[in-house]
């Protein structure tokens, strides 16, 4: 309940906080979101806002937003922001909360949306976007909408899910406000420029200059990619025993100066390994001092190259202007429609370099190959641990990727230079990913069924910590998986003592590679079907942390032929099953 309102509390007179508490309590919800947005942009444009019916009507909007993992939501909130700021009437939904049949009753849509995996809506959006590809799609004549789409250029099917949505809404009769925005993974300006011509179009005060703001947070500096966090490395570990075939480093920071909850991600800026950035200053001939503009910023081209531009994954952007430079006929054809197979083929193993070596282009400048590259992107890692049990610490888990394609050695970019390059009392720009979709239920006695093999376990780490910490009666059950028992049992101390101690109810493991059939998470699953069904019935909230290509549609199938097997449901039905566990938040998934 909120606090009364009274002089107390607030700048004002007795007279006016009256006035005030009289006039709150004879609004709507519509009417005070209004008023916060008017007085707001009144306060920011010195009293010369209009407060007419009219301009407000006109201006009323949603914001929708489908995000994975969390640049959408982030987005979203900065769009409302805006908006109120004009004295505009928002109302701010994701798509996880967002009933598909109030699109009937939509004026002024703006949908912010990101793309998952090869091409798929993220788990919070899929209800959405099934609504709106089927036969119960509603005409939508009376709606004015501008989508604004978060995908990934170096993807087959980059942004696909807002384009999918664009098209739908377009086929039901909506009315496109403007053209879809398509954001690659440095999507800032972008999606300022997005939202400067969509409030143009919808509101009618005086422009509002679009960039992110950096607020306070708990008293401190908000920190993001474009103003990280200088962590302290306090441990850099390998997890893997003598002889395994993997990598995984355990990474402790200090971060005094972050907050996070369990499920959030740990974004790292990270550097390109020097030996790359020598090997491509040889090929293109080109000298390591060269200036070049980096965000408008001037910097030697080394240094752009190792620390602010993605100089391995390709993307169709890139094979598009070097095929244009070079003149790359072979570039070309595979750029166009209709090849869609043999450019996957070309592109698997391949990065940068290879491109720059076959396809040669003598004299180039330095300028010009710069501005083919994309910003490099942060990496983000689950955090494998609870503030409420380290306190100010943060905790990953990181596979160091190394492997052999076309000829060549690859190393993971962010993996490789942690594992490699990072030791105790360097530091790391780091920033906080909040993940909403991805969080502890709210009810302490609530049952917990967690499922990561490899890395995906780090979440899950974190999950126990905060139950431990806060007394949590609900029980657990962890499913983990990896290759080999004696050297890749990543926290097996941990768990063990969770076991004895009783806060991890049971364990069920499966190491693949130890026996002659490979055995999986999903198998163990698969054999507990009739306790796990008896768990879900109970209540219990799902989690998946994980591979996305294969892993999450193994398990998600698995789920869905226990809850037919058990509950004596068709397919359809048990669909429906796993769809209404999402819809309340019982089931959710952290895949990448």
């Amino acid at each position: 309940m909120n606090a009364p309102i009274t002089a107390a509390h607030l700048p004002l007179t007795d007279a006016q906080a009256e006035r005030l508490r009289t006039l709150v309590g004879e609004l709507s919800p519509a009417q005070l979101l209004w008023v916060s947005g008017y007085l707001a942009a009144h306060a920011q444009h010195g009293g010369d806002v209009p407060a007419t019916p009219a301009a407000t009507a006109a201006g009323a909007l949603t914001v929708l937003y489908g995000s994975q993992s969390g640049n959408g939501a982030k987005l979203a909130r900065r769009l409302a922001e805006l908006a109120q700021a004009r004295g505009l009437a928002v109302t701010l939904t994701s798509t996880a909360d967002y009933k598909p049949v109030r699109l009937r009753d939509e004026r002024t849509l703006a949908l912010i949306v990101s793309t998952h995996g090869e091409g798929e809506p993220p788990d919070s959006a899929r209800e959405l976007h099934e609504y709106l590809h089927g036969r119960k799609a509603p005409r939508l004549e009376s709606l004015r909408y501008a989508v604004l789409a978060l995908g990934d250029s170096s993807y087959q099917f980059y942004c696909q899910t807002g384009k999918d949505f664009d098209a739908a809404f377009e086929k039901q009769g909506a009315q496109r406000l403007f053209e879809r925005v398509d954001c690659d993974i440095d999507y800032d300006d972008a999606a300022a420029a997005w939202m400067e011509q969509l409030l143009g179009r919808v509101g009618s005060a005086p422009a509002v200059r679009a960039t992110p703001a950096l607020t306070p947070v708990g008293g401190g500096m908000q920190y993001d990619k474009r103003n990280p966090y200088q962590a302290e490395v306090l441990e850099n570990i390998v997890l893997n025993g003598r002889g395994s075939d993997k990598e995984t480093r355990h990474i402790e920071l200090a971060v005094p100066g972050l907050s996070y909850t369990p499920g959030d991600a740990l974004g790292v800026l990270a550097q390109n390994d020097p030996r790359l950035v020598d090997e491509l200053l040889s090929v293109l001939d080109l000298s390591a001092e060269a200036p070049v503009s980096v965000g408008g910023v001037t910097l030697p081209l080394a240094q752009a190259l190792t620390g602010h531009l993605e100089i391995t994954a390709l993307t169709r952007p890139f094979l598009a202007g070097w095929a244009a430079l070079a003149g790359a006929d072979r570039l070309t054809a595979l750029l166009a429609d209709g090849n869609e197979a043999a450019l996957r083929a070309f592109l698997d193993g391949r990065q940068i370099i290879d491109v720059v070596q076959e396809f040669a282009l003598p004299g180039l400048e330095a300028d010009a190959f710069v501005g083919l590259l994309r910003r490099l992107p942060p990496r983000l890692y689950s955090l494998a641990s609870s503030l409420a049990a380290s306190p100010d610490e943060a905790h990953v888990t990181v596979a160091a990727v190394r492997y052999h394609s076309h000829g060549r050695a690859r190393a993971g970019v962010a993996s490789t230079w942690l594992a490699d390059r990072v030791q105790p009392g360097d530091t790391v720009p780091v920033f906080i990913e909040a993940n909403e979709n991805f969080r502890l239920p709210a009810d302490p006695q609530a049952p917990a069924i967690m499922i990561g093999p490899g890395t995906g376990v780090a979440p899950f780490r974190a999950f126990l910590q905060e139950r431990e910490v806060q007394g949590a009666t609900g029980q657990n059950w962890l499913f983990f998986g990896d290759r080999h028992f004696h050297t890749d049992f990543l926290y097996q101390t941990d768990w063990q003592g969770w076991l004895k101690g009783g806060l991890l109810t049971r364990m069920d493991v499966a190491f693949s590679r130890d026996q002659a059939r490979k055995v999986y998470v999903q198998d163990r699953l698969r054999e507990r079907g009739g306790e796990l069904y008896a768990w879900l019935q109970s209540g219990a909230h799902v989690y998946v942390c994980g591979d996305a290509t294969a892993m999450a549609a193994d398990v998600h199938a698995a789920l869905r032929d226990i809850v037919a097997a058990e509950g004596g449901l068709g397919a359809e039905a048990a669909e429906e099953y796993l769809r209404e566990l999402a819809r309340t938040r019982r089931y959710q998934r952290d895949i990448y």
